[in-house]
């Protein structure tokens, strides 16, 4: 059932939010040990508010649009009483949160019911949600595949069925790179749009968060909970003008990718193609500020902790701590420079189209792939095509691709500052004719998953 599904049945009475919670979590205890998507899950908190939900329900109170829909949140998002280990074993010994992160109150409000908290990569820093200290988070179309990341865990959550809705966090494109892996969909809100307190930070002036779904009308769902001045707009504007990112988002991608994109601009009857101009640098600038940001974050701990952390994740830490201010000042001023001439570009276009990522999951622990005859590091260039778009500090919808026998790939509607209400219906219009989905994986129907190549 989606989110809401569940949530029409709680409300009419067909069905007690007491029993969905105990369906989410028997299903969890089922096939996470073949995900590794849950690193905690808090049975007997869920239970409690799902019970509170059934008392509002029977006292004639409004529980809200979401009742007893469970969800989980990426590991990075603070849960009153629980230490926020953002993927990592160095952060064991910290205090427990105060409170509940915003996100994850804004959703209980509205009768979400929380069941745990999902894999990460360290500190959300990755594309792999491989993560030296919890494990590796399976995909559920293939076993053997990555999920993507950083927030992968709450993917792989939503696409094998766990709960249909999960929170996660996207700096350079932790959200997008795991919906497309997994098939799913997901939303990069506009920078600031959505409060992050409560979150853990990687890099500050690039950090998002937003929700995973099955399907756009959850997605929906899901970001009118958590930003209550939305107004969804029921149908596409009509006159939009859509144009496909071309030169840079148009190389180095294996054809499933480039057809994906190909199918969406067919559908739209999209022949416009516009070039950004020097995403490739701004991909450069968006590691560069990334690096410096979190390397200052995690400094001081560096200098005592250092063992305790994947050496990975040390190793670029390290490097950012130490990088020239010099680099990170010309990186914001490149920043500030790309977000303009992207201002300009939407004054004659409302929706920009590109790839996701390069190609589809790869196998956990591969550590390169052969693109037009040239070896391709996977973890770092999975976020090609995300990474200059979190630059600009535009929202994107991330939709699925898919056929069945295929891994899913997955397209990124990119849209003016502000405009989810319009990338949301134009997904939905998509995903309403067809095109912007990807058949569940045998595991959401508990049977074992296919294998499938790349």
């Amino acid at each position: 059932m989606t989110a809401l599904e569940i949530s029409a049945a709680v409300r009419v009475g067909t069905t007690r939010a007491a029993a969905v919670i105990e369906t989410a979590l028997d299903r969890i205890a089922e096939l996470d040990p073949q995900l590794t998507a849950f690193t905690a899950v808090f049975a007997e908190r869920a239970r409690a508010h799902a019970a509170r939900v059934d008392a509002d329900i029977a006292a004639g109170r409004d529980p809200g649009p979401l009742a007893g829909v469970p969800f989980a949140a990426k590991d990075l998002f603070d849960v009153a009483g629980v230490v926020t280990r953002a993927g990592a074993s160095v952060t064991a010994d910290d205090p427990p949160a105060a409170h509940d992160a915003d996100s994850v109150a804004a959703l209980e409000r509205q009768g979400a019911v929380l069941v745990g908290v999902t894999n990460m990569d360290e500190f959300a820093y990755g594309f792999v949600t491989e993560n030296a200290h919890t494990g590796a988070t399976r995909n559920p179309h293939d076993l053997d595949r990555i999920a993507g990341g950083s927030s992968g865990g709450s993917a792989a959550a939503v696409c094998a069925g766990l709960v249909p809705l999960a929170l996660g966090s996207d700096t350079n494109g932790s959200i997008r790179v795991p919906a497309a892996l997994c098939g799913i969909c997901g939303i990069r809100p506009t920078l600031g749009r959505l409060s992050r307190r409560g979150a853990y930070p990687f890099a500050n002036s690039l950090d998002t968060v937003g929700p995973f779904a099955r399907t756009i009308a959850d997605l929906q769902a899901a970001f009118a909970a958590l930003d209550p001045l939305f107004e969804a707009t029921p149908t596409v504007p009509p006159g939009l003008r859509c144009a496909r990112l071309t030169d840079y988002f148009d190389t180095g991608l294996l054809p499933q990718a480039r057809l994906a994109v190909e199918r969406v601009c067919a559908a739209l009857a999209t022949t416009q193609t516009i070039a950004l101009p020097d995403a490739a640098r701004a991909r450069e600038a968006a590691y560069i500020i990334t690096a410096a940001e979190a390397g200052e974050l995690h400094a001081a701990r560096l200098r005592g902790q250092a063992a305790e952390y994947d050496p990975a994740t040390r190793d670029r830490l390290t490097g950012g701590a130490l990088m020239p201010a010099a680099w990170y000042i010309r990186a914001q001023r490149f920043r500030s420079w790309f977000h303009a001439q992207v201002v300009e570009i939407f004054a004659r276009c409302d929706v920009l189209i590109a790839p996701a990522t390069p190609y589809p999951a790869t196998r956990i622990g591969q550590t390169s792939i052969d693109i037009d005859g040239s070896r391709t590091a996977i973890r770092p260039n999975l976020g090609v095509f995300t990474q200059p778009i979190t630059l600009t500090g535009m929202p994107v919808v991330t939709i699925p691709i898919g056929e069945a026998g295929t891994l899913p790939v997955g397209v990124q509607l990119i849209g003016r500052a502000g405009s989810e209400n319009v990338l949301l219906a134009l997904a939905a219009e998509l995903e309403g004719r067809g095109i912007a989905v990807a058949p569940a994986p045998p595991l959401y129907a508990g049977n074992d998953p296919r294998r499938v190549t790349v």
